[in-house]
């Protein structure tokens, strides 16, 4: 059995998480390898919905759920989402959880907030989560992983290091409140009976699992274009959703991946500042936010909205080594005449066919289109291509060839069997 990543292709919220679910019970193991509780999944099972910010959708599947060493823990929202679920009669016993894992202190909600708030017009846009704040404690190396939780007196004295600096630029440049060490160390440890028989060595598990044959599927939060290397820096994230970071992020390595599923919504949506050639801000904008349910999973905020931009998904595709495309919420274009899909951008007067790698052009791009006629027929209820009405069967063909990649599922409404399968994810 292989290694699957799925990974987003645009600037997030493409629907990983249903894509995930379509392998179901055939998975053995779910691992989210990067980012923290500022990403979300919505799933709807049986006609229920599940909000998801920090476990991995498969959760909700037989198998075993993995939060990889990439990851940043909130343990406060781990908990709280863990419980929500129990409520549900949703069994989360078999969760794995990283011993490397970073953790994400309330100090370092502090700096996320009041950092941004400094920034002011210049703001990144992040969720106020404290997770860009834990990745670099992570890259300057006093960061709080996981396994500190199981000592004490180490986790004490890691608290009180990381504070020194950090309470210095909370009182004298952000006129902010120190914080006391030892609080927050009472805090992190109040989880540490529930959390120590979570801990294993995933990189170990995950590496025999995939030696006997399992599969194990990688699930990515955000996307390509919010990767702190290869998207539209610096309105990023602080980590790395790419299909690479699948390994980084929880100790296999590249050839025990297989497949390469990259997610693609049917249009384009983005939160948080940052430049978005396609965007709307008129009447088809709110359309779509409105029909597609716009709003983040993790924060409420309503989403950018604009047309599919095949140049954002073909970059994803090649960089990523994209095998397949899951297209999404294909549903929610019914009813436009025609619908516009770009092929290119307008930068200073030249018109270029493929993503451009620099900020300033990215900005300054302005979309050409193709108006591709659209369907009136509710497509919701169809189970294979063949019932799609034909217009929508070209608007799929071409944005297939646009995008160079085959496209093998596509989502047509937001239930777990509102699915339409041309390849097999696992075959």
């Amino acid at each position: 059995m292989p290694g699957i990543v799925v990974i987003g292709t645009q600037w997030g919220d493409e629907g990983k998480g249903k894509a995930t679910d379509q392998l179901g019970d055939r998975v053995d193991y779910t691992v989210r390898y990067s980012g923290g509780n500022n990403a979300g999944h919505t799933l709807v099972v049986n006609g229920e919905k599940y909000a998801l910010h920090l476990l991995p959708s498969g959760i909700l599947n037989p198998g075993v759920p993995v939060i990889g060493n990439g990851v940043v823990v909130d343990l406060e929202v781990l908990f709280s989402e863990i419980d929500a679920l129990e409520a549900r009669g949703v069994d989360t016993s078999k969760l794995v959880l990283s011993a490397n894992a970073h953790i994400i202190a309330p100090y370092h909600k502090v700096l996320d907030k009041v950092t941004e708030r400094f920034l002011g017009k210049r703001k990144i846009g992040t969720t106020g989560r404290g997770v860009g704040p834990a990745y670099a404690d992570k890259i300057n190396r006093v960061g709080i992983r996981i396994q500190d939780l199981l000592d004490e007196d180490l986790l004490r004295d890691k608290v009180e290091a990381a504070l020194v600096q950090k309470n210095q630029v909370l009182v004298k440049i952000y006129n902010q409140m120190a914080i006391d060490p030892a609080e927050v160390a009472d805090e992190l440890l109040s989880y540490a009976d529930r959390v120590r028989p979570m801990v294993r060595d995933v990189a170990r598990e995950l590496n025999d699992a995939l030696d006997a044959g399992r599969l194990v599927v990688f699930e990515g939060a955000q996307a390509h274009h919010l990767d702190v290397d290869h998207g539209t820096y610096p309105y990023v994230t602080s980590s790395n959703p790419i299909a690479a970071g699948a390994c980084t992020g929880s100790g296999v390595g590249p050839n025990r991946l297989d497949r390469i599923v990259g997610i693609a919504k049917a249009y384009t949506t983005r939160v948080g500042e940052g430049p978005f050639p396609t965007e709307l801000l008129d009447e088809d904008g709110e359309r779509l936010r409105v029909a597609g349910g716009e709003f983040g999973t993790t924060t409420g905020r309503p989403r950018r909205c604009g047309w599919f931009d095949p140049l954002v998904v073909e970059a994803a595709c090649t960089y990523n080594g994209v095998t397949d495309v899951f297209l999404t919420k294909l549903d929610i274009l019914t009813g436009w005449d025609k619908i516009p899909v770009c092929t290119g951008y307008e930068i200073d007067g030249q018109i270029v066919s493929t993503y451009p790698v620099m900020m300033d052009d990215i900005v300054k791009a302005q979309p050409v289109y193709e108006f591709l006629d659209g369907w009136t027929e509710d497509i919701s209820g169809a189970r294979t291509f063949e019932e799609l009405p034909p217009t929508c069967q070209a608007y799929v063909r071409r944005l297939e060839e646009l995008i160079r990649c085959r496209i093998s599922g596509i989502g047509v409404g937001p239930g777990r069997e509102q699915v339409i399968m041309l390849h097999d994810l696992i075959d």
